[in-house]
């Protein structure tokens, strides 16, 4: 014996029945004050949604007169200007207007050369062969070829002088002009011909994706210690990975302590600052933090890790904006660290990019970032806790020895161990 199942009606169920069944339907049927409440209620409802969302289309529109009026005067120039226009010329001269018109060191225009060269900086990668070069009388002269890189794989070799790209005398070429003419497309091939040892010789190259490198390491030993060493000369997309593996490469060599040296280095990705701070710090601790339009929002650590060794930050007048982040983080938070070198530059704002179809590029400032602490650098700068200033031998000879920062720093540690 089959139990009868009670049927459960939906919404949709209710006003099917309301709107599409009548006195010859087959599914006539009665409703019950309830049903016809809830259809009532979400008819109401429905309205107020739809009125909601007309009001604010029109409040939208007299909010964007501004812009309308922007449109309106660029249509007007295109269609009654008597001369020849660029219309690609115009929308830029217009874009170009209103981010200098913010008046902000930090927001600006990049028009296309401009733009590949920084989205190669902040993504750390271009498409090439993977090769240095060094402007000579005539011809360049490669003093570094990338380890596994197209060119090392195709038999170029340091020393080696390009004369010609794809057949092509490229004498007087330098620079720039050269390096747009041997990049390309990613898989393309590049005929590259060199002078070595009085000997022309042809090489065939295949362009590929090649990964700046923007982080190395050494291994320092200071009276009787072992001391880890990390550069990083800027926080582009790949900079996280490259530093994670040089930390793990010297942890395995029991180091005593570590310096990271951020001198010089003008910042970048700041989600590539978030995760190497997060390499030193449990999950309770703020990192930095975001302010932006009176709001503030604290950043913390998403890991559950921690060193326990001393560590030293190298900064100078060149450390801005990502670099200081790091800098700040371990003089609020780490309680072996110390910051020696000389005060950072004082960047206390984070950008935000837009690329545009015609291949330019708008930069523009969204937010301030603070301390853990709270407090803005912006103009200020990051106070070292051992203020160091640098000699000039060090800027015509630079080496280990006479960097008078790194050595502070060595001693310093080696103190503290």
């Amino acid at each position: 014996m089959k139990k009868n199942k009670k049927k459960k009606k939906s919404f949709f169920g209710i006003v099917k029945k309301t709107l599409f069944n009548d006195n010859n339907g087959k599914e006539k049927s009665s409703f019950s004050i309830t049903e016809v409440i809830i259809v009532m209620l979400i008819s109401i409802l429905f309205g107020v949604i739809v009125g909601y969302f007309i009001n604010y289309s029109k409040s939208d529109v007299n909010k964007d007169s501004n812009l309308s009026e922007i449109v309106d005067t660029y249509s007007n120039i295109v269609n009654n200007y008597y001369g020849k226009l660029d219309k690609n010329e115009l929308s830029n001269a217009a874009i170009k207007a209103m981010i200098e018109s913010l008046k902000d060191p930090y927001s600006n225009y990049m028009d296309s050369e401009t733009s590949n060269e920084f989205n190669e900086s902040i993504e750390g990668s271009f498409v090439g062969i993977g090769v240095v070069i060094m402007n000579g009388e005539n011809y360049n002269t490669i003093i570094e070829v990338y380890e596994d890189s197209p060119a090392e794989k195709a038999g170029i070799k340091a020393e080696d002088v390009i004369i010609k790209v794809d057949g092509k005398d490229v004498k007087g070429l330098l620079g720039s002009d050269l390096a747009k003419i041997i990049r390309g497309q990613k898989g393309t091939i590049v005929n590259i011909t060199v002078l070595r040892n009085g000997e022309e010789i042809s090489f065939d190259v295949k362009r590929d994706i090649i990964d700046l490198i923007s982080v190395t390491d050494k291994i320092i030993e200071y009276d009787g210690k072992n001391i880890g060493y990390i550069n990083i000369s800027s926080f582009a997309a790949n900079t996280y990975s490259q530093f994670y593996k040089s930390l793990q490469a010297l942890e395995s060599k029991k180091i005593d302590s570590l310096i990271i040296d951020v001198r010089d280095n003008p910042g970048g990705h700041l989600q590539q600052t978030k995760q190497i701070l997060s390499l030193f710090f449990n999950s309770k601790t703020v990192l930095y933090q975001i302010q932006s339009k009176g709001i503030t929002e604290k950043v913390y650590s998403y890991n559950n890790e921690s060193r326990k060794y001393p560590i030293a930050i190298m900064v100078n007048g060149g450390s801005a904006s990502a670099s200081e982040i790091v800098a700040a983080c371990f003089k609020d938070n780490y309680k072996k660290a110390i910051i020696v070198g000389t005060k950072t530059y004082g960047k206390g704002t984070v950008q935000k990019t837009q690329s545009l179809t015609n291949g330019t590029t708008i930069k523009y400032t969204t937010e301030r970032w603070l301390t853990p602490k709270g407090k803005w650098i912006d103009q200020k700068g990051v106070e070292p806790t051992i203020n160091v200033e640098q000699q000039q031998s060090y800027y015509d000879t630079p080496t280990d020895d006479n960097d008078i920062q790194l050595q502070e720093a060595l001693k310093k540690l080696k103190e503290s161990n």
